[in-house]
């Protein structure tokens, strides 16, 4: 068992750089609205924007859930830390056909996701529909089956050798595409 467990590739939310930095602007921002002779308006609005908007970022940060994880039963998709519990999701290894990595364009940068290939007839995941699969067709560059399947790489950190080789080693055989 214990050649299992160190197998095992978990990713948890955390301290990255981008959530540093975002974290740090809402801070410079919360502390001029309140500090500074800005217009009510502006505070109105920038308080709960920023203020709480950093506030939940250092929380998803300090909150330590799992992101991503790869074990002997499958594939765990950490959900949104907003609602973590209803949008977790697991993928068992015989509804998996395939990993993928892949990215979307965000503007003038892009955003690492990682997610599975399923069988055809797996059970839904939370999320998955008719709704959702029509806006996703139009948005992101891959199916929108491997897109209900995916999580983006934000607050945590991917580490590409070692999910490999839990796949390697858990699924022997099953392919990682890296359409990145």
């Amino acid at each position: 068992m214990a050649g299992t467990t160190s197998s095992v590739y978990q990713a948890r939310y955390g301290w990255d750089l981008r959530t540093t930095g975002v974290v740090a602007v809402c801070a410079v921002f919360t502390v001029l609205l309140l500090f500074s002779d800005m217009p009510l308006y502006a505070r109105v609005l920038g308080l709960p924007l920023f203020g709480v908007g950093g506030l939940f970022m250092a929380y998803v940060a300090l909150s330590g859930k799992v992101a991503f994880r790869v074990d002997e039963t499958g594939v765990l998709l950490g959900g949104s830390p907003a609602r973590y519990g209803t949008t977790t999701a697991h993928v068992r290894w015989g509804d998996i056909t395939g990993v993928v990595l892949w990215r979307q364009a965000t503007g003038r940068s892009s955003l690492t996701h990682v997610g599975v290939v399923r069988r055809e007839g797996a059970p839904a995941l939370p999320g998955d529909g008719p709704k959702a699969r029509a806006i996703l067709e139009h948005l992101v560059p891959v199916p929108a089956d491997v897109a209900m399947t995916s999580r983006p790489v934000t607050g945590w950190h991917l580490d590409q050798e070692r999910l490999m080789a839990a796949v390697t080693h858990f699924a022997p055989g099953l392919p990682v595409y890296d359409h990145r």
